[in-house]
């Protein structure tokens, strides 16, 4: 059976979106690409639910402000090689850059799969969410090294996992959000294991 012409309609201006996310979406911010403003106001863009759908509009920019704020944690995390952190900071970054962009495809998947847009790794640099770094912040941070920047790193992801619990706390504020199982379970593993990073994070600054 056809689908209907405005279902049809939001189809077609969806595909070059989705086969810009998906170009992008294996290649986590370096530095190295260029901001696309345009591209990431999408974040901006109405969200229309369809009937019957147990998510939200909540639910949706949920998803699609924490691909912005994983792919900044993961710019940050890959500075750490560089400047000289620490063998047991680096080995903590690498694991957050392992486990957040493994988290940033599923909800790129969340989305697309439920008709929405999808952001790109490189949102971090026109999306500013709870926790975020400010550009000052960053340029204190990439002009750190060694011990200074292991002290840096912690202080500012401590702030940046602090947001993303903020995030989750809204979510589960709004009537009616954090009702799909998906963004449930999801919500709920950011809650508990970015709770538990905070805790190892202020151990290790404590040890500098």
């Amino acid at each position: 059976m056809p689908l209907p012409i405005p279902r049809l309609a939001v189809a077609a201006a969806l595909i070059p979106l989705c086969i810009s996310c998906g170009a992008a979406k294996d290649q986590p911010s370096s530095g190295a690409e260029k901001s696309e403003p345009a591209a990431h106001s999408m974040a901006m863009t109405p969200v229309k639910i369809p009937a019957g759908a147990v998510f939200t509009e909540a639910d949706v920019r949920f998803m699609q402000g924490m691909i912005a704020h994983h792919a900044q944690a993961i710019y940050m995390s890959r500075m750490a090689a560089a400047h000289g952190a620490n063998a047991h900071l680096l080995k903590f970054a690498e694991k957050i850059d392992q486990s957040q962009i493994v988290e940033i495809r599923l909800m790129q998947g969340w989305l697309r799969a439920n008709g929405q847009d999808a952001p790109d790794t490189s949102s971090w640099r026109s999306m500013q969410m709870p926790g975020m770094l400010t550009a000052d912040q960053l340029k204190t941070l990439e002009g750190s090294k060694g011990t200074e920047f292991d002290r840096q790193f912690l202080v500012l992801m401590i702030q940046h996992h602090n947001g993303a619990l903020k995030m989750v706390s809204d979510l589960f504020a709004t009537p009616l959000a954090g009702q799909d199982v998906d963004v449930s379970v999801f919500a709920n593993d950011v809650q508990s294991v970015q709770t538990a990073e905070i805790g190892t994070m202020q151990q290790m600054l404590s040890n500098l």
